[in-house]
């Protein structure tokens, strides 16, 4: 039997135009009369997507876009079925399944297809079908296809949900609807993948797609269709709707009472804002993209309408979009549950259990005793994340509940905030010994937390158009805390040791929460986030009943949170002058323990390529030097002479009495550089290794593979000459590793005693034997040749990093001890950056002390302690320009 493919039902109807009354007369006509058909149907499809995309471009609705392009595709592809399948054949039938099926196409959305055939008709229809997809393909179509009897496709659903789930969007385009008919049936809860299998499955398919994506809709290039709160996951709701309720729509959900009104118009304000997004990514790359790279968040912000102001366009864009998706989330979770309660837990006895007058457990969920809870007791709001904490034995939040917390947001006001019941509870939550992180993760996916707290509502969603934050600010703020908490896991102490032995003695782990919840909340405001965050955090510790003491430390800390990241990565931390003016700063051991936890826990919790053991062993110096002043008193700082002292005698002890006398003469030839600069086990390893060398074996080239400074550690010991620094990083860079620290020593006799810490290009030290010969091996043979040429890359710069333009900028000044002059460089990151640096110091005769090199993401802030061919600072003006210029130049060359 026959039958017609119905309308599009309820809100998929269409409204017609002059195109559409094209294909009901003029296309028809012009068919039965066309030689070439094929280019009608071309240019038809053509005409067809231009269309649409300039009435997409005039703001037409996009619900109304993805629909109209529906009923086209259905309108050509029955016209073409035809011309291969007479429309009164039976046996057969054309049918639109996936988002197809469910009346979703975008621009360039694959075209899901299913032919159904009776049994024994594969070989008969053979030609005509090769024909039909064939031409399909010519005029232009991204056809997915399976031809199929209903017995195969039975098969196929019971083998996979996926397949299950396709057809469950199944609609007739044309031909026989018996078939289709039959299909659904056979194909249905009652045959195959009842409601409970059914849901058990599409959950776990969501969770797995969710860990591809880390569990976060904050990625920063997200997938717009399978990410966390994508259009997958409302896909996802709808799929379970219609297994389980027999509704075809998500509306059809509100007239069951299983979501409310303000639900639904939520869910497809968020699916139309998904969809704008994805016609427009679709429109503007040509093919079924996705994914919102860096190549196009610029680009849709401007079409969108986005402007710069305090922040970027592409940031309010991107705060738009992970807004929604974020709602989006929040509205999935909760369907979920209640899913789960309805499907796997409906014949389960109901075992409840008291908690307080306000809140009970029903089969392992809290819940609350009555619906008015929350409207005669609004502090009952923050009340449930205690409980939570406090009963461990919970299992989460029944879906009504959970309703009824997103419902009673708006009790959340300034006296809210003020009843001392709310902040003491506020306050008790931070406290807690369990359980803190994973509450306030709750609470801001339930909107309680941007509620009770507006300085962190402002934050949600927040992104910096970087690649060196690659969360939200909020998500980024929970990371930290999150890394703070682990250092109070015994489990986890390995990780840290020196994090987790500091946590255990801090008189109030509060505080420390306290300062990361703030550290970044003024982000985006404009000035100094510091300085803003920091009068944000006193006032609001203040406002919860803490003492000024403690008031003030979290403001300190908010203020400062930069300071020791800042002072280990950019200064000297060998000079202690510069140690001695860090501890001032920080003025006791309490506040060090403090600034450290958190210093470490905000690098990490920034990008999680960021952390690398050579940080690591940074932090862990300086915290180590400070601790020591504080525990001396500031007014009896440790001076060079005494560290150089207990630097050597270290040494000695290392090396033993009997080599004794041979390093003395060494260490004759060497000045107090050598010994602020290298530990006393480097300081033991290189003089062995000078002490067993003969002339001829220089240059001397060994590898440590991992060391205290947490690197890999390269040594060079040679007869000094010039352009050794342009030699051994160009090597370096050939071989893909990245140089974090090298330090230049020359002795008064002409040798150069340099030292590099490089780590490989996933951030770690190099333990392969072979690895460790091939660094030595490439640094003698560059030297041996005196190949101070930038050799190509093999490394091609990362695609992101071709949409963020930095300045090169580079600035000179002088140490305080005027030993050299400090060549300050910012610029964007790429392979090879450091042998473009060698190469315009040996343009411009200029020698390397030291250098620290620091990559934030895109952002390259290295400092290099320099000085002229005489060991001395560069003091000449013109001199130092004609240093910035050839730097600029190198680096800005293609």
């Amino acid at each position: 039997m026959n039958q017609r493919r119905p309308a599009p039902p309820g809100d998929a109807a269409v409204t017609l135009t002059d195109m559409q009354l094209f294909f009901t007369g003029s296309f028809d006509r012009a068919l039965s009369s066309s030689s070439t058909p094929l280019q009608l149907f071309r240019h038809t499809l053509q005409s067809v997507d231009e269309a649409l995309a300039e009435r997409f471009a005039k703001g037409v609705p996009v619900t109304e876009l993805v629909r109209q392009r529906v009923w086209f595709m259905d309108e050509l592809l029955v016209r073409a079925w035809h011309r291969f399948i007479p429309p009164r054949d039976g046996g057969i039938a054309l049918v639109a399944v996936g988002g197809y099926g469910r009346h979703e196409l975008h621009p360039d959305s694959d075209i899901d297809l299913l032919i159904l055939l009776d049994p024994g008709a594969h070989s008969a229809r053979r030609e005509s079908l090769e024909k039909f997809l064939a031409f399909l393909w010519d005029i232009g179509l991204e056809v997915g296809h399976s031809v199929r009897t209903v017995a195969e496709c039975v098969e196929e659903a019971g083998r996979d949900i996926s397949v299950a789930t396709n057809l469950m969007e199944a609609r007739l385009l044309a031909g026989d609807d018996g078939l289709l008919q039959a299909m659904r049936a056979q194909t249905g809860p009652e045959h195959m993948w009842p409601t409970r299998a059914f849901f058990e499955a599409k959950w776990q398919e969501q969770l797995a797609r969710h860990r591809k994506y880390h569990d976060t809709a904050y990625n920063l290039e997200p997938n717009v269709k399978e990410g966390p709160g994508g259009l997958r996951d409302i896909q996802t709701i709808a799929w379970v709707a219609k297994r389980h309720f027999r509704t075809d729509t998500l509306e059809g959900l509100v007239g069951r009472d299983f979501l409310t009104r303000r639900e639904y118009d939520a869910l497809i304000r968020g699916q139309e804002f998904l969809w704008k997004v994805r016609f427009a990514l679709h429109l503007l790359t040509g093919r079924n993209e996705n994914r919102l790279l860096f190549d196009y968040q610029r680009t849709l912000a401007a079409q969108f309408g986005y402007r710069d102001d305090q922040r970027l366009a592409v940031e309010h864009f991107m705060k738009d979009y992970y807004r929604t998706v974020t709602e989006l989330s929040r509205l999935n979770e909760m369907l979920l549950q209640l899913f789960q309660e309805v499907i796997l837990h409906a014949d389960a006895p109901m075992e409840i259990v008291g908690i307080n007058r306000r809140f009970r457990s029903c089969n392992g969920f809290i819940e609350v005793t009555d619906a008015g809870v929350f409207r005669h007791y609004p502090f009952a709001l923050l009340e449930i994340f205690l409980l939570l904490e406090q009963h461990r034995e919970l299992k989460g939040v029944r879906a009504a509940t959970i309703r009824l917390i997103r419902d009673h947001r708006h009790l959340i006001d300034d006296r809210f905030r003020n009843d001392l019941r709310c902040r003491s509870l506020f306050m008790e939550i931070l406290r807690q010994p369990n359980g803190v992180t994973h509450e306030l993760r709750r609470m801001n996916r339930y909107g309680i937390l941007a509620a009770y707290f507006p300085a962190f509502g402002a934050i949600v969603g927040q992104m910096q158009y970087d690649l060196f934050h690659v969360y939200t600010v909020d998500d980024h703020t929970l990371h930290v805390l999150r890394n703070l908490r682990r250092f109070t896991v015994p489990a986890y102490e390995q990780e840290f040791p020196l994090c987790s032995r500091i946590m255990k003695r801090i008189p109030k782990p509060e505080l420390l929460y306290l300062g990361a919840l703030f550290h970044d909340i003024a982000k985006g405001r404009g000035g100094d986030h510091s300085e803003l965050g920091a009068t944000d955090a006193f006032a609001f510790c203040h406002h919860h009943g803490l003492s000024d003491h403690d008031s003030h430390l979290v403001a300190w800390l908010v203020r400062h949170h930069l300071i020791m990241s800042s002072t280990a990565q950019h200064k000297d931390i060998s000079d202690p002058d510069v140690v001695a003016g860090f501890a001032r700063k920080v003025g006791d051991p309490v506040r060090l323990d403090y600034l450290y936890l958190l210093t470490v826990a905000d690098i990490r919790g920034t990008n999680p390529t960021l952390w690398n053991s050579w940080k690591d062993a940074l932090l862990i110096d300086l915290y180590g030097s400070t601790r020591h002043i504080l525990g001396r008193g500031l007014d009896a700082p440790v001076n060079k002479e005494e560290r150089i002292a207990e630097t050597r005698t270290a040494a000695l002890a290392l090396l033993g009495e009997t080599n004794a006398e041979r390093v003395r003469a060494v260490w004759n030839e060497l000045d107090e550089e050598y010994f602020l600069r290298h530990s006393p086990d480097e300081i033991a390893w290189q003089m062995r290794l000078i002490l067993d060398s003969r002339p001829e074996d220089l240059p001397l080239i060994r590898v440590r593979e991992e060391t205290d400074r947490g690197g890999t550690e390269i040594f060079i010991y040679a007869r000094d000459q010039d352009h050794l620094f342009a030699m051994t990083t160009s090597a370096l860079d050939q071989l893909g590793l990245n140089i974090l620290d090298a330090r230049i020593i020359t002795t008064r006799d002409g040798y150069t005693l340099d030292t590099y810490i490089v780590l490989d290009e996933n951030g770690n030290a190099i333990h392969d034997p072979r690895g460790v010969r091939e660094i030595a091996d490439a640094i003698r043979t560059r030297i041996a040749r005196r190949d101070i040429r930038t050799a190509r890359t093999s490394r091609r710069a990362a695609r992101q990093l071709r949409h963020f333009t930095i300045p090169t900028q580079v600035t000179f000044s002088e140490d305080p001890h005027h030993r050299y002059t400090i060549a300050g460089l910012t610029t964007v990151d790429r392979p090879g950056l450091l042998a473009r640096v060698a190469q315009a110091f040996v343009e411009c005769g200029v020698r390397l002390q030291n250098a620290k090199i620091a990559t934030f993401g895109e952002r390259v802030e290295d400092v290099f302690f320099i000085t002229g061919q005489d060991n001395n600072p560069l003091s000449d003006a013109a001199r130092l320009d004609a240093l910035r210029a050839a730097l600029i130049r190198h680096l800005d060359e293609d």
